[in-house]
């Protein structure tokens, strides 16, 4: 359980590096152009750590080793459906 809380705290990083972008963008230290390409990456990023996380529950749900989880590309990730 230690390694999520590690993933936990990063999803955490990357959601208070989102507030700060548009806070930046708020105060004209950014241009839109800028803040979309990096919420774009942090949101790609945040997909992935979510997804590393429930694989790592499921697995341990069900009687698996959750350490056994793999970060997925961005392109498996972002091409779920909800």
């Amino acid at each position: 359980m230690e390694q999520d809380q590690r993933i936990l705290g990063r999803i955490t990083e990357m959601v208070e590096d989102e507030r700060k972008l548009r806070e930046s963008l708020a105060a004209g230290e950014i241009d839109s152009s800028t803040e979309h390409q990096r919420l774009a990456q942090l949101e790609v990023e945040l997909d992935r750590c979510w997804d590393l996380l429930r694989q790592r529950r499921a697995k341990a749900e069900f009687g698996e080793n959750p350490d056994d989880a793999q970060v997925r590309p961005p392109s498996q990730v972002e091409g779920y459906i909800e």
